[in-house]
């Protein structure tokens, strides 16, 4: 494995993991950058770990012949995608493996990749395999008759939930990105909507099938954490409960486990939801050969159903939290270094019972936002940026805490990740508190505007988390 080089086709924070779990398994790498990125601390770390061949200038961080050309010219043998940009593209992945200059996609195949990128494909995998899924299609539907059956089935079901006033979503089915999607809270109202999606799907999309799913509310949304290799092997690193978020469902705040059942009365079995959505998980990862770093995320309702929403075939954001809590072998994980492992075809090395879960996780999201302003994303020069170390805090960031950063208006406002461990969970709330209130973040714009940020936001949504 040691002769593998690593092309890290990312930026900021997650690329200076990836690059740290490189060092970690003894591996060369190299990194990238874009004009914009130039002050971030990726940059600073891969020059001075790596030397002057470490780190490409490109153009773009979306370009593959780019980044394809860089993996060639520093002489990687494997690209780390990271999360975004290229982290579940299938066809680049598969590009990866198929060009004539083999390298290794550091992720799971390009076949498992698009298999579970399509949505309603998953769906119906998940129908095959008894996963509980949103009540509503699993196909495009384009037989009125059909459609309103349906519908009222939805309505139904809601009825017997106990949901006073039921909502179901009419989607256009080719649409994308909240395109051609209107709720239904009349059943009345029901065939005017429908030819509505239908002759919008037909006029902006050449496809009048549409989707009909129950709108699930006052959800929490939470996630199972599994990770596969190319050997059959499978496990999980438990679950987390991501519901703090901004508009959009932005995720702000990560809580692992997903409940605390021993300390928080809920109006339903809570320990057997998250032993369930993670034994679902599972299965559906040994029926696809998941074979890789992978989150199943979950909404569950008020009365303790679980849905299943989707799969994300990357690393993502919040993996630091599941880690934290996460031990082998008396070590704490670094799911970043197992992921790079899998990808080179090792085996995972250990089973779930070698896998011992110990205290609570908290994960804080820092971002240049107005909370209070429809987290309108803040632009300008961080001038102080500090904390106070902690062994229980894990820090992970690309702002420079010693000197001036100018935030790129070309990429998402997030500064850093705070990821808190608690023997249970008031402990790892108060360590969280403690910690935002320690923290230095000033800076201006060039009209001499403070920053803005969402710390006061993230110390108020502390108190109730995990109480649904």
């Amino acid at each position: 494995m040691k002769r593998n080089k690593v092309l890290i086709a990312n930026r900021g924070e997650i690329a200076l993991r990836i690059m740290k779990a490189c060092q970690d398994l003894g591996l060369e790498f190299a990194c990238v950058y874009t004009k914009e990125d130039a002050g971030s601390e990726h940059c600073t770390q891969a020059l001075k770990t790596g030397g002057d061949k470490a780190l490409y200038r490109i153009s773009s961080y979306q370009d593959p012949n780019e980044i394809f050309a860089v993996a060639d010219a520093s002489g990687c043998t494997a690209v780390h995608p990271g999360y975004g940009f290229f982290a579940e593209d299938y066809r680049f992945a598969r590009r990866v493996e198929q060009r004539s200059r083999k390298l290794s996609f550091i992720g799971p195949s390009w076949k498992v990749i698009q298999e579970l990128g399509d949505k309603i494909n998953t769906k119906r995998l998940a129908r095959k395999l008894d996963v509980p899924t949103v009540p509503g299609s699993d196909r495009p539907i384009v037989d009125d008759l059909e459609a309103e059956e349906l519908a009222t089935s939805l309505f139904a079901f809601q009825k017997e939930m106990g949901v006073e006033q039921p909502v179901i979503l009419v989607k256009a089915s080719a649409g994308g990105g909240g395109m051609g999607i209107e709720e239904v809270g009349d059943p009345d109202r029901f065939r005017t909507v429908l030819r509505r999606i239908k002759n919008y799907a037909k006029r902006q999309f050449r496809d009048e099938g549409v989707l009909i799913e129950q709108r699930i509310f006052d959800f929490n949304h939470l996630e199972v954490q599994i990770l596969g290799d190319r050997h059959g092997n499978h496990v999980h690193f438990g679950t987390r409960n991501c519901t703090v978020q901004s508009v959009g469902r932005q995720k702000r705040i990560e809580v692992a486990p997903g409940f605390d059942p021993e300390n928080i009365s809920y109006a339903f079995d809570a320990s057997k939801v998250l032993k369930d959505i993670t034994e679902y998980s599972l299965r559906m990862a040994r029926e696809v050969g998941y074979d890789s770093v992978g989150t199943w995320e979950w909404i569950v309702s008020p009365t303790g159903q679980p849905f299943l929403m989707e799969v994300n075939t990357r690393i993502q954001v919040e993996n630091g939290v599941s880690a934290i809590i996460s031990r082998i072998r008396d070590k704490e994980v670094d799911l970043i270094r197992e992921q790079i492992r899998v990808g080179l075809g090792e085996k995972l090395g250990f089973d779930q019972k070698g896998i011992v879960f110990s205290g609570t996780g908290i994960e804080y999201r820092i971002l240049a936002e107005d909370p209070d302003n429809n987290f309108i994303p803040w632009v300008g020069r961080i001038e102080k940026f500090s904390w106070s170390p902690q062994p229980w805090l894990r820090m992970h960031t690309h702002v420079p805490t010693d000197r001036p950063y100018d935030i790129p208006t070309e990429f998402d406002p997030n500064l850093a990740l705070g990821i808190i461990w608690g023997q249970d969970l008031e402990q790892a709330k108060e360590r969280g508190l403690r910690f935002l209130e320690d923290l230095v973040l000033e800076g201006r714009t060039p009209s001499g505007e403070s920053l803005k940020s969402n710390i006061d936001f993230l110390k108020k949504k502390t108190d109730k988390l995990l109480v649904f």
